[in-house]
């Protein structure tokens, strides 16, 4: 188990209190980052941990997830989030970056309200755009496709809108 300090990793982290444990202030935790770069926080000895390489396992205290939290914690724009804007951000995790039309098919919000989302999660810095360039067919789709970003406004959720998923993942709530 790794003996490094979690404010030596980069700013940014987005923590989950892993359901399968549960952990509370007061037990004794460790944690990895997962291949989304959520630190995945567990209980000492959950079973969860026994396929992950012990290589990977970082000991965190309490106190450094209270001051990661305190550094950027979830403010009350949380609460004012429909769950229309929590769909979007769900598919822009699930799909990766995309655009409008298939956002829009996908959540079955109608094409004018989610621009109009769009437009509002951007502002909010939950989403961003994406650059002109080349970019990869979406996830799960059609595995090593490529397409050119063309005519389309492409978006991609920003750390901000990933804890905000996060936080409501922890709060027991799906998208």
């Amino acid at each position: 188990m790794k003996k490094r300090s979690l404010h030596q990793a980069d700013q940014g982290i987005s923590y989950h209190l892993s359901q399968c444990c549960n952990p509370q202030v007061g037990d004794a935790i460790v944690g990895y980052f997962r291949e989304d770069g959520v630190f995945s926080v567990h209980k000492v000895g959950c079973p969860s941990l026994r396929s992950v390489h012990q290589g990977r396992l970082v000991e965190v205290t309490w106190q450094e997830i209270e001051d990661h939290r305190g550094e950027e914690p979830i403010d009350e724009l949380f609460y004012e989030l429909e769950e229309e804007d929590f769909s979007i951000l769900g598919h822009l995790q699930a799909y990766g970056l995309d655009y409008a039309h298939p956002i829009s098919q996908n959540t079955g919000i109608g094409l004018q309200e989610t621009f109009r989302r769009l437009r509002r999660l951007r502002e909010l810095g939950l989403i961003s755009r994406v650059a002109r360039r080349m970019v990869q067919y979406r996830k799960g789709i059609v595995e090593g496709k490529w397409i050119k970003h063309r005519n389309h406004t492409y978006y991609d959720l920003t750390p901000r809108g990933e804890r905000m998923l996060v936080f409501r993942e922890d709060r027991g709530e799906r998208c």
